[in-house]
């Protein structure tokens, strides 16, 4: 089970505060499971990030995001994102928020980090 350990550490120390994170080897990479769901999976080239079916089609339309594919099928309630598309720890965020069930539009900040 080849992993990307660089983001696999980056998934861990974002997710620490989030309560039961568990780790697995599942799919193909290493699942972080948070409070019993899973939210994401890290492998050797991107991350597989969980999606509801109603922002399926908006997410898989963003840069640096493609179906998730397992044997020959696609799987509808993951994306796979492309580490072009994991750069920053912000984009990080955003992508593990979307995991977790917070989802929010693209590109705008997330509402639990807004100022003012």
């Amino acid at each position: 089970m080849p992993i990307d350990e660089r983001l696999a550490e980056r998934v861990r120390s974002l997710l620490d505060s989030k309560g039961d994170v568990v780790e697995k080897p599942m799919m193909g990479g290493l699942a972080f499971m948070v409070n019993g769901a899973m939210c994401c999976s890290v492998g050797a080239t991107g991350l597989l990030v969980r999606v509801t079916a109603e922002e399926r089609d908006e997410v898989l339309a963003l840069e640096h995001v493609q179906p998730m594919k397992l044997g020959g099928r696609r799987m509808r309630g993951f994306v796979r994102v492309t580490m072009a598309g994991l750069r920053t720890r912000a984009a990080l965020q955003k992508w593990l928020a979307r995991g977790l069930g917070g989802k929010h539009p693209p590109g705008r900040k997330h509402p639990s980090t807004r100022r003012g």
